[in-house]
């Protein structure tokens, strides 16, 4: 089976959308947000579109497009629509498939389930998008914690920012699973910063081992 990849985070509005796009450049595959909520701006789909520079063709729709910037849950009700988690499947394609979830693992997609209930439904391996700087450890180690419990594999953590050696180091020893690499803010942000600093930050065999449990 091509590989699926699980992109989420430890907290909304830490960079994993552009981590997103990089990986989806990275691996040459195919991006998927199953639930988008906020259509006032960009979305995330179109972020990754033009960050990865990617044909549009490599952009899976989205199944709910919610008006409302907020949870999924709230976005859909607001809406006067219903989100099926049932609905939400993974398709098999011919390449890579790059999945971001919304916010962090407990988001919740409807009033009765959370992101992270679905994505021990897919059991695709998760790439844990984290920052780097004060509070990343209580974060990360939670999420880390309420992944592990499910029994949902995890790839790895990816962290975002400066670089802080001791986080890093504490993360890889008490998290137990790998550090996968930093991707630096980047000023400005554009295809081609985001694919060398990626290519730099992060090697393309990560993303095929095997992930831990």
């Amino acid at each position: 089976m091509t590989a699926r990849i699980i992109v989420t985070g430890t907290d909304t509005g830490i960079g994993k959308t552009v981590f997103a796009a990089g990986l989806t450049r990275l691996l040459d595959g195919y991006y998927f947000k199953p639930v988008q909520a906020g259509l006032g701006e960009e979305t995330d789909t179109a972020v990754v579109q033009r960050l990865s520079a990617l044909p549009v063709q490599r952009m899976l729709p989205e199944v709910w497009r919610l008006n409302t910037p907020a949870s999924p849950h709230l976005a859909a009700e607001r809406d006067g629509v219903i989100i099926d988690p049932t609905a939400l499947n993974l398709p098999t394609l011919d390449r890579p498939l790059i999945v971001e979830g919304a916010g962090g693992l407990m988001v919740p997609l409807t009033r009765n389930e959370l992101y992270i209930d679905l994505f021990a439904t897919w059991r695709a391996p998760v790439v844990l998008c984290a920052r780097t700087a004060l509070g990343t450890l209580n974060h990360t180690l939670l999420s880390l914690e309420a992944l592990q419990r499910r029994g949902i594999p995890v790839l790895g953590i990816a962290l975002i920012g400066d670089v802080h050696a001791d986080n890093e180091r504490t993360l890889r020893e008490m998290g137990r699973v790998p550090i996968l690499g930093t991707l630096p803010l980047l000023n400005p942000l554009t295809p081609q910063s985001l694919g060398k600093a990626f290519s730099v930050a992060f090697a393309r065999e990560s993303f095929t081992a095997t992930a831990a449990p």
